[in-house]
């Protein structure tokens, strides 16, 4: 079955075109939604959740209708529904309430809980008003992510808008055969933990043709993840595309395999292509690939660290992530750092089998000389600048 939140070009569905639900067409407004911004739309919106969900058929659908801004508080939208392809149509705004007025769930806005087959598209926006949340002094305080997609296998989200999340803008969690496509995220470069997809214990996703601007990292890979490809992604400002962090946990073995980035450009971002790993943790990443990427005005372009830990907690030297068959290919650009190309392995379980094949970083200021750190890693590299001398 699909799951799929992807935009139907040239098919607009609203009120003047369908007016009943005998269409299959669920329209907000006709469960009592009023759209103006103010009024808590919430109870509309789970009513005509419910009556879509329960409907047979091809594609019976939830309609946001464009023009009006619903205020929604925390939801979920709970499967399995008995069509194979419920779909969600969203050419409104969708609006969270401010903190000060925030009721429910903490960890979660919007949250789709094991639908299958679900098309999510239009033209609409998610605004999670996430200014509120963005309190540095506050990094304990439970914060919702904006739209998670959770046991939903088979989706394809593409279309929507998604701006100021109050912490990740969009979570993937433990999905199959996944499509995110032609979506648009932002928020400031200085808003604190607003991730733009996160991913974890999924397999088969993709992420193509969208732009992410956040203030974190602009795609996060977490444990669990296996074949994912990340292709066309335009991102910056944030922390670039990470795998990781993996090993925060100690206690438990986790993994990451087979994803690779291609064709995508990163632009006065915080770092470009990175994999960070906990020291202490234990598990795997491999068989990773960065190809064809084009780094402006980066501080970190390239970075593997081993040896990632923050908020003062303690190095643990005891064991670590094993990195292994990572490819960096084709990736050419600026940085703003001395520092162009870090590779900052354990000594426990040094990264093997890295490779760098045309790799071409050069200062953001002219005639400014560059450099790469390298410790406990086994590369192999060719036509790659600034030149790697591994210790």
């Amino acid at each position: 079955m699909i799951c799929l939140l992807s935009l139907v070009h040239g098919k607009e569905i609203g009120r003047s075109k369908f007016k009943s639900k005998d269409n299959g067409v669920f329209n907000v407004i006709d469960y009592r939604a009023v759209g103006d911004g103010q009024t808590d739309d919430t109870a509309a919106f789970e009513k005509a959740w419910k009556a879509m969900c329960n409907t047979r058929g091809d594609a019976p659908t939830l309609v946001v209708p464009k023009e009006k801004t619903f205020l929604v508080h925390s939801v979920a939208f709970n499967g399995p529904c008995k069509s194979g392809n419920p779909h969600v149509q969203i050419d409104g705004i969708i609006m969270a309430p401010a903190k000060s007025d925030w009721t429910g769930h903490f960890d979660r806005w919007i949250q789709f809980v094991n639908v299958q087959g679900l098309v999510i598209n239009g033209s609409g926006r998610l605004d999670g008003q996430g200014s509120t949340w963005w309190d540095h002094r506050e990094k304990r305080q439970p914060k919702p992510t904006a739209l998670t997609l959770a046991h939903c296998d088979g989706c394809r989200l593409s279309g929507l808008t998604h701006v100021n999340s109050q912490r990740n803008h969009i979570q993937i969690a433990t999905c199959n055969d996944v499509i995110i496509s032609h979506i648009n995220i932002s928020a400031p470069g200085d808003s604190h933990n607003t991730d733009g997809v996160d991913i974890s214990r999924s397999t088969n996703i993709r992420l193509e043709n969208s732009f992410i601007g956040t203030g974190d990292d602009c795609v996060a890979i977490n444990d669990g993840c296996k074949f994912i490809n990340i292709t066309n992604v335009a991102c910056g400002p944030g922390h670039g595309i990470s795998i990781g962090s993996l090993g925060g946990d100690s206690e438990s073995f986790q993994t990451v395999e087979e994803v690779h980035v291609r064709n995508c450009n990163i632009t006065d971002s915080m770092n470009g292509a990175r994999i960070k790993t906990w020291q202490g943790g234990k598990g795997s990443a491999r068989n990773i690939s960065f190809e064809q990427l084009t780094l402006v005005n980066v501080d970190h372009p390239i970075i593997i660290d081993q040896r990632y830990y923050v908020y003062g907690s303690t190095a643990n030297e005891g064991s670590a992530i094993e990195i292994s068959g990572v490819t960096f290919s084709g990736i050419q650009g600026t940085t703003s750092r001395e520092r162009a190309i870090i590779l900052d392995c354990s000594p426990f379980a040094p990264c093997a089998n890295i490779f760098m094949n045309d790799v071409n970083i050069q200062s953001t200021e002219p005639g400014a000389e560059i450099e790469s750190y390298c410790v406990n890693a086994h590369v192999t590299s060719t036509e790659t600048f600034p030149k790697i001398s591994c210790q």
